[in-house]
């Protein structure tokens, strides 16, 4: 995976920059992957989805930091092959009701290339897909997330859907260890009040400017 951006320049990464916000209305982002497979959020409805993106001088940390939230949430992928990266079980939640399903963390990269024209669209799929020939990659050739939710350029950008499927939080910058700690608390207390027996309230992102 790490070669998916291998060709890219990595510039220094800017300062944080969270939107804390109250859950929007129920979004569904859909787009292809480089296999041409199509993948909407919507599908995933029930568990938390983390897209993140970046433009091509953000790759690289970008990259990085989907693989450490990953592997947080599903630490035997740490040793797993590619071809069972997106297979492992994600960690359980305390006190979760037993013979309930837990809630799933799905981390997802993507590509923001708006840039590329529609001419030159298959061979950035074909480059993708010889960089990353098993884990799928979202390209996002239109621009979509850039438009809806903005990019800060050379770093990772973060969209946080919430099981119920609505935008709980956005988060543009580097990610250090104190705002890892709060994303992954975060997301945990996210997924808690996808429990069946839990009266869902207000949850706070835990990210600050």
């Amino acid at each position: 995976m790490r070669t998916i951006f291998a060709a890219l320049a990595l510039v220094p990464p800017l300062a944080v920059c969270a939107a804390a916000q109250a859950p929007q209305r129920v979004v569904n982002i859909a787009m292809e992957d480089q296999f041409k497979t199509r993948h909407e959020t919507g599908m995933r409805r029930g568990d938390v989805v983390v897209l993140v993106y970046a433009e091509r001088k953000g790759g690289e940390a970008a990259l990085d930091l989907g693989r450490r939230l990953h592997v947080h949430f599903h630490p035997a992928a740490l040793t797993a092959p590619a071809s069972d990266w997106g297979r492992q079980p994600v960690t359980g939640l305390p006190g979760w009701p037993a013979g309930v399903r837990v809630p799933d963390v799905s981390v997802i990269a993507v590509a923001s290339l708006p840039e590329i024209p529609k001419a030159l669209q298959p061979v950035a799929r074909a480059q993708f897909r010889k960089d990353s020939p098993v884990v799928p990659v979202w390209l996002d050739f239109d621009g979509r997330l850039e438009h809806a939710y903005g990019i800060v350029p050379g770093s990772p950008n973060i969209v946080l859907i919430n099981p119920q499927g609505e935008v709980h939080a956005v988060l543009s910058g580097h990610v250090d260890e104190l705002k890892m700690r709060e994303l992954v608390a975060t997301i945990d207390q996210l997924r808690l009040q996808a429990r069946p027996d839990q009266r869902t309230a207000a949850v706070p992102t835990g990210l600050t400017r």
